[in-house]
């Protein structure tokens, strides 16, 4: 043993008296204001102390039916939700590798951090990308839409960010979603920090596949990949099976297959599970457009209280996200030493900036269990960073 490592005694295991100084934390769990993970509500919190069970008893899969159920009202459709062990990012994977084959072209809509991680993840995988970057902290316009496919009309689908992570904007999913269909192209959605948080209408705008984690407005853990399918789009993945990409965890069909008994194809991640349906209840009960209201009237008061406190915000205004707002890091700071600084003064975390602007924009989280007073403790301890 290590010299000044004192192991609990078998005895103390045994009965759960651990001490868990060593585990990172917070003094208040609601300090954690970045955009993910997002601090967790009680109720997640003791849904994941539930035991383990047999994870293919009649009562597990009736209780997996009902929590994929909720998932699709929160998505609002008729389609499919499916979920993988994985985080957010795996999302990009499963809909390349189902719905498209190797070589297929594809129009990559990037304007941020996440758009390029998705358009880098087609390339990775044999597709033919074709992407348009936007400067960021814009949004992408149905002009540029129109334009990327006048030039590029071959692409079979465009992947688009819903709300992008990295500069708090919010593109205008129903628009180019129509303009990708009428060029006969799907829409792969990437809603990490959207579903939960903003208007999602999955049916009503007919987007193919919507992809989420765990980790932000579902209020759960990092863990889970969560997949939405529209009817069209399952049909059309039928059509590949047998051919395209080789695939076994991501397996589209057998997820599917192993969805209609109300278990998954591989071991299911249980205490996730358990998350994700208690954070699926607390959403449910408190009313999915209520829960939208509330996260804009949240960044309207992010927006309005850091214009107050003299900092420019990043993301153009008419497109700024009710998730995440992003600002131009003060003169006399770097994103990471402002962020420093606001952990010392307060113990609130705040996030920097990521790729070109890592160094020169931070972000601050709203999103999922958060609520007024959570907001107004972040404002103050950045004042009093700014005045120290």
């Amino acid at each position: 043993m290590a010299v000044g490592i004192q192991r609990p005694a078998m005895a103390d295991i045994e009965a759960g008296v651990i001490d868990l100084s060593f585990l990172p934390g917070l003094s208040d769990p609601t300090d954690l204001r970045i955009p993910g993970p997002t601090p967790l509500p009680p109720a997640v919190i003791g849904a994941m102390r539930a035991p383990m069970v047999q994870h293919r008893s009649p009562e597990m899969m009736a209780f997996y039916t009902e929590t994929l159920r909720l998932a699709r009202e929160m998505h609002r459709t008729s389609g499919e939700v499916l979920i993988w062990a994985g985080t957010g990012s795996a999302g990009w994977e499963i809909p390349i590798v189902n719905l498209l084959e190797p070589g297929d072209p594809v129009l990559a809509m990037v304007n941020g951090d996440f758009g390029d991680r998705f358009a880098k993840a087609g390339i990775a995988l044999g597709l033919t990308v074709n992407r348009i970057d936007i400067p960021w902290g814009q949004a992408v316009t149905e002009d540029d839409l129109r334009t990327a496919l006048a030039a590029f009309p071959e692409a079979k689908a465009v992947f688009l960010t819903h709300n992008e992570t990295s500069t708090g904007v919010t593109n205008r999913v129903p628009e180019l979603t129509r303009i990708a269909h009428a060029a006969g192209a799907m829409v792969f959605l990437d809603s990490v920090s959207g579903v939960g948080a903003i208007p999602l209408d999955m049916d009503a705008w007919d987007v193919d596949v919507v992809l989420s984690g765990s980790q932000k407005a579902w209020m759960c853990p990092p863990g889970l990949t969560i997949m939405a399918f529209s009817p069209e789009t399952l049909a059309r993945a039928e059509g590949l099976e047998g051919r395209g990409y080789a695939r076994y965890f991501f397996d589209l069909a057998s997820s599917r297959e192993a969805a209609r008994d109300g278990t998954t194809a591989t071991t299911m991640p249980l205490t996730l599970v358990y998350a994700f349906r208690a954070a699926l209840e607390l959403l449910a009960a408190e009313g999915l457009e209520v829960a939208w209201a509330r996260h804009a009237r949240l960044g309207a008061l992010t927006r309005e209280r850091l214009s107050a406190l003299g900092l420019a915000l990043f993301a153009d205004p008419a497109h700024a996200s009710d998730s995440v707002t992003t600002f131009m890091t003060p003169a006399g700071y770097t994103a990471g030493s402002l962020r420093d600084a606001i952990r010392d003064v307060s113990g609130i975390e705040i996030a920097v900036g990521q790729g070109p602007v890592k160094d020169t924009v931070n972000r601050i989280g709203h999103l999922g269990w958060v609520h007024e007073a959570d907001m107004l403790r972040a404002f103050d301890a950045i004042g009093e960073t700014l005045r120290s």
